[in-house]
């Protein structure tokens, strides 16, 4: 197959809604600088690179934001799966990632082509005191703005998320932040994004996700960062497995996007979404 590069939103049944993403597909992946500059040149907060099955028929793939590589990112993954469906490969795909094996299934509805994956194994930790302070500094929140229904916690599904939960809906749409003090802190701490909720009742909540590590100040719609929540809901007991939450992000920043979380009573968690192409993006130009 000829390197194809694609541009995809995520998470969105309209493509000026959800989290573009690039999505290069290949017969083997190119060398780590030229990723790097693919996905600078294409300039949305990541890229998923795809090479072609192996003889165990799982794909090797990696991520790139504009500045960096990371392990793993949802809503390219979602793309990635989604581009192949519309090239016609298989339903059903295995990406191997640098966070391990992520399993990805593509189905079609009265609203389009969508993609499921599943999270490798979640866990979470609590938050280093000089980490939380840290954050919240940079963010210029207050304890005392935190849900402490939700306290906040280190959560894993492929990359590291701080999650934060607002105590309202304001303290969530009001975020301004200093981004290269952000950065900073979540450079020290190996932190890939900050997952910002506000939870407006049972099974839904509203998402933020700075993101200043990959040269992004805001993420639309993360699916990482989504699993990552699931997962830590879950094994801190918060929700009763199973449990099915939607999640509303990207709206403040006019993408509005939405996030299907099924969180089973263990094992990896499902994060499900639409994708559809963005028209007059550049399809096929790999220079």
């Amino acid at each position: 197959m000829s390197p194809r590069l694609l541009r995809y939103a995520a998470f969105s049944r309209d493509p000026a809604g959800g989290n573009p993403a690039g999505v290069w597909i290949g017969d083997s992946l190119p060398a780590k600088a030229e990723m790097q500059r693919i996905a600078a040149r294409v300039g949305y907060s990541e890229t998923a690179f795809v090479a072609a099955p192996d003889a165990s028929g799982g794909r090797q793939v990696r991520y790139f934001s504009p500045v960096a590589e990371v392990p793993f990112c949802g809503h390219a993954t979602i793309a990635a799966a989604v581009a192949l469906g519309d090239l016609g490969e298989s339903a059903k795909q295995r990406f191997q990632t640098a966070a391990g094996e992520v399993e990805v299934r593509v189905s079609i509805d009265a609203d389009g082509r969508m993609a499921t994956l599943v999270s490798v194994p979640p866990r979470h930790a609590p938050v280093p005191g000089a980490l939380l302070r840290d954050a919240l500094a940079a963010l210029d929140w207050g304890m005392d703005e935190l849900d402490p229904a939700i306290p906040p916690a280190l959560a894993f599904a492929g990359a590291w998320h701080l999650v934060l939960a607002a105590g309202d809906r304001q303290r969530l749409a009001a975020l301004e932040y200093d981004f290269e003090r952000l950065a900073t802190v979540m450079r020290v701490h190996d932190l890939t994004t900050l997952q910002l909720v506000w939870r407006e009742r049972v099974g839904l909540f509203h998402a933020r996700n700075p993101f200043p590590v990959g040269g992004v100040v805001e993420d639309p719609a993360t699916g990482a960062a989504a699993a990552a929540l699931g997962g830590y809901l879950r094994d801190a007991g918060l929700v009763d497995a199973p449990a099915r939450l939607t999640i509303h992000q990207g709206e403040a920043m006019g993408r509005p996007g939405r996030l299907q979380v099924d969180i089973p009573a263990s094992g990896g968690i499902a994060v499900s979404g639409h994708a559809i192409p963005i028209p007059d993006a550049s399809a096929g130009d790999v220079r």
